[in-house]
Formats: C-alpha cells, sequence, structure tokens
C-alpha cells in the first residue's frame, strides 16, 4: 500500500485546508455572512475551507464583547452555496 504526504497545498478531496491568511474574498464572505450578528465582535484572523456543493469556511477569529476588555478565541463557521449568499452556521468559543 502507498502512503503520500499531502503538501501544504494540497487538501484530502472534501477535506478541510489548513488554516491560512484571509484573501479579500474570504473577507468578503466573513462581512456579508455576519453583517446582521449583534453583541460580540468577531475578527477574523485566519481561515479554513472545505469544498461541497459550495464552500464550508471555519474563520478563526478573537472574540469581544465592547466595552468589556476580555478577549477570547472563536471559531465562526460559514457554508456559501453555490451561487447563494453565505450564512452563518455555528460559532464555537474555545
Amino acid at each position: 500500500m502507498k502512503t503520500e504526504t499531502l503538501t501544504e497545498n494540497q487538501t484530502l478531496v472534501g477535506g478541510w485546508s489548513p488554516y491560512t491568511a484571509l484573501t479579500a474574498e474570504d473577507r468578503k464572505v466573513f462581512d456579508e455572512a455576519t453583517a446582521g450578528l449583534v453583541g460580540v465582535k468577531y475578527a477574523p484572523q485566519l481561515v479554513s475551507k472545505q469544498v461541497v456543493a459550495g464552500v464550508n469556511y471555519r474563520f478563526k477569529c478573537e472574540a469581544s464583547m465592547p466595552p468589556s476588555m476580555v478577549v477570547w478565541e472563536a471559531i465562526v463557521e460559514i457554508f456559501q452555496p453555490l451561487g447563494q449568499k453565505p450564512h452563518v452556521v455555528g460559532i464555537i468559543r474555545l
């Protein structure tokens, strides 16, 4: 049986990519999906993607609730169906 190691630029089909810096397009998806959220402020730092019937995103964020100085990490999960607007499907506090 042959075993291969994936390089940094390769992903397993249907698998999640490694976390990377956000592109302008990633930021646009995040901003559009989180536009209606109130209360907690999420600042995306890194993103991981999974291509399915659209794209699943996991944004690793710094989260805070102004005016409090407390900051924590969170994963904001977003799904963008093919040809449709992205939407938040879950938020996990780390």
